[in-house]
């Protein structure tokens, strides 16, 4: 009987003691790009907001904030807000722990800061099982959140506005942020967490003053951002005036939306 022949490579040998040679390793996968690459998807909007703002029905924030309606896609911000205006800082990134049956589980938490420097700023916080993914939803968040955010004068109305018109209080947990308007030229005196949140605002001139527990800077963040939040809540004799009540952006262009909804049907 004629001898097996000896096996190469990946092949197995006979009854013979010796192994055979290991097959060789499929090569690994390259990993996914992040976000942001040239190759991204058009976006399809999902909502009746959206596809106005696609369809250039609306082409500004304030005519979202005029009537009070919901941002449900980030990609409304980026298309009102010309590339390049909008900046986006990561404000805070640590790691949050979780006791369950099979041990802690740990998560990254991220708080991150958009705002165009002209009157619009946004505040996102979110948790993720890995940094970058934390980074990516607290920034889509922090577009999601955005509002605007009032600017007037200290004594004379000379140039344009610089400071916040009125005194306003956020509070989180137990960090309350005072906000104070400034004369022109003292500049923002605030803490490192606040003054990077006013600045990415727009406010040029303004005194701050906080209390309680400022080392837990992600209650820093959110007072700041839910003080500048209120600089539209209060009504100053300079809005006292009537207002012509105009139509809704969605009953004003029904005709369009109706008609997307028949194609969608067909």
């Amino acid at each position: 009987m004629a001898d097996a022949p000896r096996g190469t490579g990946g092949e197995q040998r006979g009854f013979g003691r010796g192994r055979g040679g290991r097959g060789g390793r499929g090569g690994r996968g390259g990993r996914g790009g992040r976000g942001g690459g040239g190759d991204e998807k058009e976006w399809v909007p999902c909502t009746k907001l959206g596809r106005l703002v696609k369809d250039q029905k609306i082409t500004s924030l304030e005519e979202i904030f005029l009537f009070s309606m919901p941002i449900k896609e980030h990609q409304i911000v980026d298309q009102l807000i010309r590339e390049g205006d909008l900046r986006d800082e990561m404000m805070l990134v640590f790691p949050v722990q979780k006791a369950t049956s099979a041990g802690q589980r740990t998560r990254f938490k991220a708080f991150n800061v958009v705002g165009d420097g002209n009157g619009h700023i946004g505040v996102g916080a979110r948790v993720g099982k890995e940094v970058s993914l934390a980074i990516r939803a607290s920034m889509i968040a922090a577009k999601l959140s955005i509002v605007p955010v009032r600017r007037g004068y200290w004594g004379n109305k000379i140039g344009e506005p610089h400071t916040i018109p009125i005194k306003v209080t956020g509070k989180c947990g137990s960090v309350a942020v005072r906000l104070i308007p400034a004369p022109r030229g003292a500049g923002i005196v605030a803490a490192p967490v606040p003054k990077k949140i006013l600045e990415f605002a727009g406010v040029e001139d303004v005194y701050t003053s906080s209390c309680g527990k400022t080392r837990t800077r992600g209650n820093f963040i959110m007072a700041t951002f839910y003080a500048l939040r209120k600089t539209y809540g209060f009504l100053t004799p300079d809005l006292w005036a009537e207002t012509e009540v105009s139509r809704d952006p969605t009953d004003e262009h029904s005709e369009f939306l109706s008609m997307g909804r028949k194609m969608v049907a067909a």
